[in-house]
């Protein structure tokens, strides 16, 4: 009934100009709190009483009239009635409803979907950092996050699915040893073993890739294994890049594609979270204390205050988060939606 209503809006619009010249009515409809008071309401009536200095009852009165004039009514309505101080309950003819079915044939999948909109939207989800095989809770927002990005542009918006990760840092440097000391016949439980190292056996397999000096391709990177377990940087590279291909199989199982990945190391580039703690600072929401630089996220309802940078200078992961979602907007996205995991659920 998607047509039939938009010829009934577009009849409403031209009822309300000739009722109310200059007035700037929006024609809209709403949907009835009862179903046996039609298919829709119209409250316009109501809307312009008080500008109009007349009786809604009066004026929605005038409006039936007009309506009833306009071949789209004629055709599709078969009722209109005053209900309580001005509304006006819409019923329309079965074949209205019916109308739909042709609908939904001629327009077959792209039934629904909407002309360009011109607004641009980001959405960033799954947003893994590679140190480890994907789990369920990454399942979840792969299959919600494409899905609200279908939603979208099915509406006319452009869409841009966004994968972020950390490409380097304490969690891939913890990856990259782990690695090493499996090449040098370490494993858990030995006294050389870490006790924040990583334990699973994907460690093994990443290492046994290396030695065999295999190539790994991600859709985001490739990278040739040096075979040298002395060539730290080369595992860290190799590492990253082989859990990132494990993720793209599952994720691709999916059906799912990113169209951009964004790594958590471009934003430390060109003092990026410099001037976020800037801008922070120049807002008047931040403060110094014991040595540190805090976040007065309390004042957004956060149960406490967020440190920024810390009492040794480095920023804690709160800064470069800030900085990538300045970094959204710079890049001209109107509208930017997070699907999250649990793990963020002390700092949305």
């Amino acid at each position: 009934m998607i047509q039939v209503k938009q010829a009934l809006l577009a009849a409403l619009a031209e009822a309300l100009q000739e009722i109310a010249p200059g007035s700037n009515a929006i024609a809209a409809f709403e949907s009835p709190k009862q179903a046996a008071h039609g298919d829709f309401a119209c409250t316009a009536a109501m809307q312009l009483a008080k500008p109009l200095k007349a009786n809604p009852r009066e004026l929605a009165t005038r409006l039936i009239s007009a309506l009833q004039a306009r071949p789209a009514f004629a055709t599709w309505v078969q009722s209109l009635e005053i209900a309580g101080p001005g509304f006006i309950n819409i019923r329309v003819k079965p074949e209205a409803k019916q109308a739909v079915v042709a609908e939904v044939l001629a327009a077959g999948i792209k039934f629904g979907h909407r002309p360009a909109t011109g607004t641009h939207v980001m959405v960033e989800f799954v947003s893994a950092n590679p140190t480890g095989p994907l789990h369920v809770g990454h399942a979840r927002q792969a299959a919600l996050g494409d899905a609200i990005c279908s939603v979208f542009q099915s509406q006319g918006h452009d869409v841009t699915r966004e994968f972020y990760y950390n490409d380097a840092g304490v969690q891939i440097a913890t990856l990259a040893n782990s690695t090493q000391l499996r090449l040098k016949g370490f494993k858990p439980g030995d006294a050389e073993w870490p006790e924040q190292a990583y334990n699973g056996e994907y460690i093994q397999d990443i290492a046994d890739a290396f030695l065999r000096k295999e190539t790994v391709k991600a859709d985001d990177r490739e990278f040739t294994a040096s075979g040298d377990a002395d060539d730290l940087d080369s595992i860290r590279q190799f590492a990253v890049a082989y859990l990132r291909h494990e993720q793209d199989l599952d994720l691709q199982a999916f059906g799912l594609k990113f169209d951009n990945y964004f790594l958590e190391s471009s934003v430390y580039a060109g003092g990026q979270l410099e001037k976020a703690v800037e801008r922070i600072v120049a807002s008047g929401k931040a403060y110094e204390e014991g040595g540190a630089l805090w976040f007065k996220s309390t004042d957004y309802g956060d149960d406490k205050d967020r440190v920024m940078r810390k009492q040794d200078g480095g920023f804690t992961y709160f800064v470069p988060d800030v900085a990538y979602h300045v970094n959204k907007f710079e890049r001209g996205y109107t509208q930017c939606i997070n699907i999250q995991g649990t793990d963020h659920h002390g700092t949305i």
